[in-house]
């Protein structure tokens, strides 16, 4: 419980040191590396930011850099790909546009692979979701 609390003010004060908008914080709440899924209101709330252009290049600028994460943030990856799922169903039509055009990134994820000291591969959770 300790370590969450100390996450979540690490992550707070990373927003403002940064400078994160409003929505950049929300899609990094969506997509961080809690084991925790995103709650409904909050992907509801990024879907419609997408109808705003301004909003939409603020949002796809959080979810390239989480979708490019490597290795322990294996949940950056997943958590992206889901948001972006989310996106495609129930986000404006630039997201239809913007995953078409960087469907390269995308597919570049079939190699994504982060396996533990216990062996597990995280990075087969993504592989599912490609």
């Amino acid at each position: 419980m300790a370590s969450q609390v100390g996450k979540k003010i690490l992550r707070q004060t990373k927003n403002v040191t940064k400078g994160y908008s409003d929505i950049q914080i929300k899609v990094r709440e969506a997509t961080s590396n809690d084991s925790n899924c995103p709650s409904n209101q909050l992907l509801m709330e990024i879907a419609e930011a997408t109808n705003s252009q301004r909003l939409l290049v603020e949002i796809l600028e959080i979810l390239d850099k989480r979708i490019n994460d490597k290795g322990k943030n294996w949940r950056h990856v997943f958590k992206a790909l889901t948001l972006l799922e989310y996106l495609l169903y129930n986000g404006s039509e630039y997201v239809i546009s913007y995953a078409h055009d960087n469907i390269y990134m995308i597919r570049t994820l079939k190699e994504f692979q982060y396996i533990d000291d216990r062996g597990r591969d995280y990075g087969a959770n993504s592989k599912y979701n490609i």
